[in-house]
């Protein structure tokens, strides 16, 4: 999802955000909130973005399907 605004009539992308979708046992949930905490850090294409535009991320836990 993102939000898009135009300058001199050009479109600049001013927000992303990104919901991140994982199945999981829910005792890997505490892990993967913790490397949700830090893991963008970590990411070259958020890394060289972050200053230009505002960039946000969303953690959705589900378990397997049985």
């Amino acid at each position: 999802m993102g939000e898009i605004e135009t300058e001199d009539h050009v479109l600049i992308i001013r927000r992303i955000h990104t919901r991140l979708k994982l199945k999981a046992e829910q005792g890997q949930w505490e892990t993967a909130r913790r490397v949700h905490g830090f893991f963008a850090d970590k990411c070259p294409v958020y890394r060289s973005l972050k200053a230009a535009i505002e960039i946000t991320t969303e953690l959705v836990l589900e378990l397997p399907e049985p």
